[in-house]
């Protein structure tokens, strides 16, 4: 055995007895620290108590919703649950059409005429409009509601994050949004149509029978479906467009059989010509209003410059979807990974023709695929992120932040930033994806 110094032998208690001081002290610590999975957990939880508390509250307007009648047509809760599916479901059930607008506000209570959804609409929602008002409301709220839940499962899914938080905090983060509360506050029918977008885009390569179903889930509103399926078709999914389009025409004739044979072919025809003329003339639908808060090219255009070229709605049309089909293709062609594709064919449909700022709810799956990506890889897709941060402003767009934006600019400035955001991200996409598969192609 070799010799120990008598000093390195005092020293050694001493230096036990600090190393023990030293892990008996870092012991609650290390007990307290939360690794990757607590923190997971902690996030999941928080986000889960503020998505229940903003359903709840978001469910509040159909529960106390009034009945209508002609003293409340200002009512802005649940209206276009009245105006858009019960009171047009009932005058359909009545023998009527819904569609002539002259007719609705003769024999109901709405403020807004029925606006040319596909007439399977009637039949798909009739279960709300056979109960009395204010159940049909609530029971409709609580539909949205699943709907959205659904649609943030299909964000987790398509981002690739942990599936069961992921869910959650994006849920929450929606429902709390100006964009989800708005979809329960007025009754709309968008989270059906996100669902059916986003399923159209998530299963159009591995079950193209399932994504033909969910395109014609997105035909319901024509400027939906008719975008989107020529995008589908540049995407190379012809055969889902032409599915999910064939399958919303044969839904469609059942209900519209009978209107035709009660007008006749000429009949409904030029009650189609005054539907859209009066949706023409309204201060929330016309292109050239200043109170409008449509988001597309063409309306955004007028309110940011105070005029209209004529024809600029079609030229609008044909520019935004010639260019987004070149660059879809050349995205998919390339094998790109950053999901830009997806984002852009949403984007594109929003801009393309006429959607106000809620119907970006289309591009929340895609949307929180990219802002994933970005966040992942953001020192080398700045402008990925630019597009992600535009297209947020809708979502967070609240009240408190619309009072400021109405003292600083002014009724005008208040129903264009969201429009300006939505057309600036979809520049900011073209941009990002020409550059990204010039890149790819000079490699």
């Amino acid at each position: 055995m070799e010799p120990v110094e008598p000093a390195a032998a005092a020293a050694e208690p001493a230096a036990a007895a600090a190393a023990g001081l030293a892990v008996g002290a870092a012991g609650p610590v290390e007990r307290w620290r939360l690794g990757a999975t607590g923190w997971r957990w902690v996030v999941g939880v928080g986000a889960g108590l503020v998505g229940v508390a903003g359903a709840w509250r978001a469910l509040q307007p159909a529960m106390g919703v009034p009945l209508p009648d002609a003293g409340n047509l200002a009512e802005e809760r649940m209206q276009d649950f009245r105006d858009a599916l019960y009171f047009p479901v009932r005058e359909f059930l009545a023998g009527g059409n819904p569609y002539d607008p002259a007719v609705m506000f003769a024999h109901w209570p709405v403020r807004q005429n029925f606006n040319l959804y596909q007439p399977y609409h009637l039949l798909l929602h009739m279960p709300f409009a056979l109960p009395g008002y204010r159940v049909g409301a609530v029971a409709y709220a609580g539909v949205l509601l699943g709907l959205l839940v659904l649609l943030s499962v299909m964000a987790a899914g398509r981002a690739r994050v942990p599936w069961v938080i992921g869910t959650v905090v994006v849920a929450a983060l929606l429902v709390t949004s100006q964009v989800g509360k708005a979809q329960l506050y007025v009754g709309q029918v968008n989270p059906l149509l996100a669902v059916g977008a986003a399923g159209a885009l998530l299963a159009r390569t591995t079950h193209p029978r399932w994504a033909a179903l969910a395109l014609a889930l997105a035909w319901l509103k024509p400027q939906f479906g008719l975008p989107l399926a020529i995008l589908l078709c540049a995407r190379g999914s012809w055969r889902v467009a032409a599915g999910g389009t064939g399958i919303a025409a044969a839904a469609s004739a059942v209900a519209l059989v009978p209107l035709v044979l009660r007008d006749g072919v000429v009949g409904f025809a030029q009650v189609i010509g005054r539907n859209l003329e009066h949706a023409s003339q309204t201060t929330y639908g016309a292109v050239d209003s200043l109170t409008s808060q449509r988001v597309d090219v063409a309306a955004v255009f007028f309110r940011v410059v105070g005029w209209l070229p004529p024809g600029s709605e079609v030229v609008a049309l044909l520019a935004v979807m010639v260019v987004s089909v070149v660059l879809v293709r050349r995205l998919d062609r390339s094998g790109d990974d950053t999901g830009a594709a997806d984002l852009l064919t949403c984007v594109a449909v929003v801009v393309a023709v006429v959607h106000q700022p809620g119907d970006v709810i289309i591009a929340v799956p895609a949307l929180v695929a990219a802002a994933v990506v970005w966040w992942r890889r953001r020192h080398e897709l700045r402008w990925l992120g630019v597009a992600v941060v535009a297209l947020l402003v809708p979502f967070a767009h609240l009240y408190f932040v619309d009072t400021v934006i109405r003292e600083l600019g002014g009724v005008r400035a208040s129903v264009t930033v969201d429009g300006i955001a939505v057309v600036v991200a979809w520049v900011v996409l073209v941009g990002f994806a020409w550059a990204r598969t010039r890149e790819r192609t000079c490699a």
